[in-house]
């Protein structure tokens, strides 16, 4: 099975062009492949398919074989590889998620796919439907208790659930310590992706994220776009934020006439396998 490795500010996944190949076990395909010693290493695995309702449809799932509704980095990587792959000649494209559809713009030179930019839709507040159990919503700078320490969280999701909490330095922060605790608390029926965010400036910030079913890695796009969306609604931040993760940097806007959030940034390839274990 033919096979290629990209990242986007480092979020790595392993991406499989279903046009030309058959996956038959895509969560056991996941946790074969994304493990570093013994396959090909990646926070996950990434499914690029045909849609009856947009260009293309995107099936992703984490390292541990969950599948996921919706994956900003693999978005863009995805924009890139069918553009350069020649699956398409558009430098505007429709992507089918479990998240919904969302829009790529290609940013393009002599051929190549520099940036991509995602409109990643409107975010969802309402408690209910990223899912949170709290007694308000939507749940904004409110208080939850996990194992008996105590967070200050706003509740976002765009298409998949995320917990933004904020700190002093995400540097020092012990991301993983309390990242897979939030994760599974049974305040998030569905579990969650948790975002630790510094504020450096009205339009900076640092962010760390714990993946829901992949642990840290070094970036995740809807985290980006739901930490810009908490440090807005809390009066933290302007419209536009350039967002800093460990693998690299991202540009966020909620737009305030649409109310959609837009991502941008890059896309890579790492190189190109082919998958000889069975599964």
């Amino acid at each position: 099975m033919h096979f290629t490795k990209m990242e986007g500010c480092g979020n790595d996944y392993i991406y499989i062009n279903c046009f030309e190949e058959v996956v038959n076990q895509p969560e056991k395909l996941a946790i074969a492949m994304s493990e570093r010693h013994f396959g090909v290493g990646a926070d996950g695995l990434v499914l690029i398919m045909p849609s009856e309702n947009a260009d293309f449809r995107m099936r992703m799932f984490n390292l541990d074989g969950s599948e996921g509704e919706m994956c900003g980095n693999a978005a863009r990587c995805i924009g890139k590889y069918v553009y350069e792959r020649g699956l398409t000649k558009k430098e505007e494209v429709s992507l089918e998620t479990a998240g919904g559809i969302r829009y790529l713009a290609l940013n393009i030179e002599d051929g190549i796919v520099k940036t991509v930019g995602v409109d990643m839709g409107e975010p969802i507040l309402e408690a209910e439907k990223i899912p949170v159990i709290h007694g308000e919503s939507p749940v904004i700078g409110k208080r939850i208790a996990v194992n008996g320490t105590e967070f200050v969280f706003t509740c976002v999701s765009m298409g998949n659930p995320h917990g933004v909490t904020f700190v002093e330095d995400t540097a020092k922060f012990p991301v993983e310590a309390y990242g897979k605790l939030v994760e599974v608390s049974p305040l998030f029926p569905n579990k969650t992706n948790v975002e630790f965010v510094q504020v450096l400036s009205r339009n900076h910030i640092n962010m760390r994220v714990w993946e829901r079913g992949s642990g840290e890695t070094l970036a995740c796009g809807t985290g980006a776009c739901a930490s810009v969306v908490a440090c807005i609604l809390n009066g933290l931040c302007d419209r536009e934020v350039k967002v800093s993760l460990i693998g690299g940097e991202l540009t966020i806007t909620w737009n305030e006439e649409d109310n959609h959030v837009y991502m941008s940034g890059p896309a890579a390839f790492s190189f190109d396998g082919v998958w000889l274990k069975e599964v």
